[in-house]
């Protein structure tokens, strides 16, 4: 055991010192709070660039009665949008638009029957709030003119404008409420993107530094004083042990700068990262499908990378595997809005869709316990399996040297294994 310790100690530390691990663990803790505390900057930004300054509108008021209504009705919004009157026709202030002399203007007229017509032109093509407050502050305008008109009273305008009491009640045994469903989905997402790009940096880390001792002559020697079966899994182990401590870095640094930045206002950036309603077994099974998933895609990869004796191939080697973690994402992405669909059940027992797919379920619905048992048994067998299977082809992939052809070269290591 003592070769094992010193290849699991010399995996973790490499990568651990390597500059490019601290300065990309440096870069996402700050990330982390600047994501945190992003209403904050953006706050502090338009103030120091006077984001906060009104907006001029200039409008063309034919029918003569709106533009009074419409400010007041603005003012009173508190939209921070100036209503200003002009004379001038619709074809200066398009060439004043087109010139960006002004932002915008709106031409607002009253037919026959009562109704508002509205002509808003702007050369942004991201100009949608604006436009959209001017609609709903005449919209406004419109009902008081039609109440007026039919001589109705506001209480009597506000009872054509009430809702109806609507209530669902849903007896199946896996139904949350919708605000247990929305902070799961929430938790659920995040976590299947952790988990997502963990397993693909990870694992190519691993199958990457397999390929460079092969490149390097290096691993002659390591095999002629410990089996490469203990090399393959101390590696794995190495490495694994290091990506968990990152996301452990990650995660304490995402709980202390959210709780920082945490504000009074309800609704607000923290609530929406909120872990209050998530039940404690979701974060559970979080742990273990990450762990499991991990180990199981850095097993694949350390036997996909003893096949290549060149850095240059790693990629092309362990794109099928690469393609299994696209795939399994993918079909968990399309269960966010329905996790009840029929495909997503058979695709979680599949185990290297296991790890995002099943965690999918177990988040957003309440399963039966010998649900996700069952599944965290499959995965354990064929990490077994591919354990035992790896080190067979690790073993003789590790001897191999010349250009990497396909996956056809699992045999050839087999059988050199086997001498």
């Amino acid at each position: 055991m003592r070769e094992f310790w010193i290849i699991f100690k010399q995996a973790f530390t490499s990568k651990a010192k390597a500059k490019s691990f601290i300065i990309t663990t440096l870069i996402m803790m700050v990330a982390i709070f600047l994501l945190a505390n992003i209403s904050k900057i953006i706050d502090t930004v338009q103030d120091m660039t006077g984001g906060e300054e009104e907006e001029v509108l200039h409008v063309v008021d034919t029918s003569g009665v709106l533009i009074d209504p419409l400010r007041a009705q603005l003012e009173t919004e508190e939209s921070g949008i100036v209503v200003k009157a002009t004379e001038e026709s619709e074809q200066e202030l398009t060439d004043k638009v087109t010139s960006e002399d002004i932002d915008s203007f709106l031409t607002l007229s009253v037919d026959e029957q009562g109704t508002i017509h509205a002509n808003y032109t702007t050369m942004s093509m991201m100009d949608f709030s604006l436009p959209g407050r001017i609609q709903d502050a005449l919209q406004s305008i419109q009902t008081e003119m039609k109440a007026n008109e039919l001589s109705l009273s506001g209480a009597q305008v506000q009872t054509l404008f009430t809702p109806i009491q609507f209530e669902q009640q849903n007896i199946s045994p896996s139904a949350k409420s919708e605000e247990e469903l929305n902070t799961a989905r929430v938790l659920v997402y995040v976590l299947m993107f952790v988990i997502y790009f963990s397993v693909i940096m990870y694992s190519s880390m691993i199958a990457m530094d397999v390929a460079n001792e092969k490149s390097s002559r290096v691993m002659e020697i390591l095999i002629s004083s410990v089996s490469p079966v203990k090399h393959m899994f101390a590696k794995v182990l190495g490495v694994g042990s290091l990506g968990i401590l990152q996301i452990i870095i990650y995660g304490i640094t995402g709980f202390i700068a959210f709780k920082t930045s945490a504000t009074e206002i309800p609704g607000g950036f923290s609530d929406f990262f909120s872990l209050k309603d998530v039940s404690p077994s979701t974060l559970v099974y979080a742990a273990v499908f990450f762990v499991l998933g991990f180990f199981l895609y850095a097993t694949l990869a350390a036997l996909l990378g003893s096949l290549v004796s060149r850095t240059e191939d790693v990629q092309q080697m362990i794109m099928p595997m690469t393609l299994l973690i696209v795939a399994a994402f993918i079909i968990a992405a399309t269960g966010l809005g329905n996790p009840e669909i029929g495909y997503l059940k058979y695709a979680s027992y599949f185990p290297f869709f296991t790890p995002l797919v099943m965690f999918l379920r177990v988040g957003l619905l309440d399963l039966p316990m010998w649900e996700p048992l069952l599944s965290i048994a499959i995965m354990l067998a064929t990490i077994f399996i591919l354990g035992w299977f790896g080190a067979r082809v690790y073993r003789g992939g590790v001897l191999m040297y010349g250009p990497s052809r396909s996956l056809k070269d699992i045999k050839k290591a087999i059988q050199l294994g086997k001498e």
